[in-house]
């Protein structure tokens, strides 16, 4: 077989018309990506797709009208783009799911492209298309061989994934180039194109956050976002399934330094960093590695000297939720303590160890396992909240604990109402952003 699709019983398509063409064109112009500089999230991706694989080559490509342009490229130094002749890149992106070449020299589109007669001398070939969420397909996540094989089906499944990560990562870059480029505009145009600012300000923070928390089986979740002056801001938490029959979820919440379309931005790349990792390696320290990883190429790439330098706090974990309780492992990088209220009043607060995320070079992540059983509620939160000042004074890590005492036992959404009574207890104007999750075993 020298080439095949996935999912199963999906026909293979006809070819892109040319008025389908034409709007898929469109779409990517829409999208402001051709010609741009390296993207550090996307260079990840491109790395992970090759590593799965354990190909030489991934990348991440945009099909033009007449080019296929890559806006990353591990493995294929020097090679900014290639003529869009038949097979490969310019085959996948017809079809709409993940898309393989057994050995591209027998194939009877791919044999005389530039990478498979080239130096390159490319025989296996396997890519997943980036789709926008109208259904135009810009390009794709690809790898590539210099040995014939077959790809199997998970292999494909998960490069979907990345493609799917990829169309997330454009979407967050083109609301902060659109926020960016309305605030420059809000400058020049004074004070009445603000209201204006705000509401997108917002739709980007909204981006930025899941919309709403999925359903996690046995388990009961709650989350609250409190925004500080600033419209758009670094906090972020994220709760996702990691296989399709939830038995592991993954789950974290982090704060990224700055404020403005710029966290937003590095919010964006920590986000779907995470993502990657536990789609890929579902262990929290090594997420945490993989992470402070990207943030470190993200620097070497587009920092020059101190003021470029960011950084990220942020706790990672696994979740597998049973009828009886939960098992949790967890990893954190100089994020705040973790507190356990237990079913019978008891209060835990356990510190995790761990580095700020981005820098510390050849920074280690230690897992923390802990078991939640019914009635039990566990706490994640970010320093916006301990730092934040009642009566001009600093709420703190005893302040808090002192105010939990009394909220053992309390379901999550319970938990989560009586913090935002506290939240709007504090003075203002706020000078950082606070994000909570709370999760619970129903009693």
């Amino acid at each position: 077989m020298e080439s095949f699709e996935v999912p199963d019983g999906v026909p293979s398509p006809a070819p892109v018309a040319p008025a389908g063409e034409e709007a898929r064109l469109a779409a990517v112009r829409r999208y402001r990506i051709l010609d741009t500089p390296p993207d550090a999230a996307l260079d990840r991706i491109a790395a992970l797709a090759a590593r799965i694989f354990g190909a030489p080559i991934g990348t991440v490509t945009i099909v033009d009208g007449d080019r296929v342009w890559f806006k990353a490229a591990h493995g294929l130094p020097g090679v900014e783009e290639v003529p869009r002749g038949p097979g490969l890149c310019a085959e996948a992106v017809s079809r709409p799911g993940p898309y393989a070449v057994a050995d591209a020299v027998r194939d009877p589109d791919a044999w005389e492209h530039p990478l498979v007669a080239g130096e390159t001398g490319v025989r296996f070939y396997a890519a997943a298309p980036i789709t926008t969420p109208d259904g135009h397909r810009l390009g794709t996540v690809n790898v590539m061989g210099t040995r014939p094989r077959e790809a199997d089906p998970q292999e494909l499944a998960v490069l979907g994934d990345l493609a799917a990560l990829a169309m997330d990562h454009l979407e967050l870059r083109l609301s902060a180039l659109r926020a960016a480029a309305l605030e420059r505009a809000v400058h020049e145009t004074a004070e009445r194109d603000r209201t204006q600012l705000t509401a997108l300000a917002d739709a980007l923070q909204r981006s930025l956050l899941p919309p709403t928390l999925p359903e996690m089986p046995h388990c009961e979740i709650a989350a609250h976002y409190q925004p500080a002056i600033e419209p758009i801001g670094g906090d972020f938490y994220d709760l996702f399934p990691l296989d399709e029959h939830g038995r592991r979820w993954g789950l974290f919440i982090g704060d990224v330094v700055g404020k403005g379309a710029q966290a937003a931005g590095r919010t964006s790349l920590v986000r779907y960093t995470l993502r990657t990792e536990a789609i890929t390696r579902p262990n929290p320290a090594r997420m945490l590695t993989g992470l402070d990883a990207a943030i470190t190429l993200d620097q070497a790439v587009y920092g020059s000297g101190g003021a470029e330098m960011w950084f990220c706090t942020a706790a990672a974990a696994i979740v597998r939720p049973g009828p009886a309780g939960a098992i949790i492992t967890i990893a954190a990088g100089g994020h705040p303590p973790l507190i356990v209220l237990r079913a019978d009043g008891g209060l835990e607060s356990r510190e995790l160890r761990g580095p700020i995320i981005g820098c510390l070079e050849g920074a280690v992540y230690d897992n923390v396992h802990l078991e939640l059983a019914a009635g039990d509620t566990l706490l994640l939160y970010t320093d916006g909240l301990i730092d934040a000042h009642r009566d001009g004074a600093r709420l703190g890590e005893d302040g808090l604990r002192e105010f939990l005492a009394g909220c053992g036992g309390l379901a999550a959404p319970a938990l989560m109402e009586r913090l935002r009574g506290l939240v709007a207890t504090f003075d203002e104007p706020a000078d950082d952003d606070i994000a909570m999750v709370a999760l619970s075993i129903p009693a």
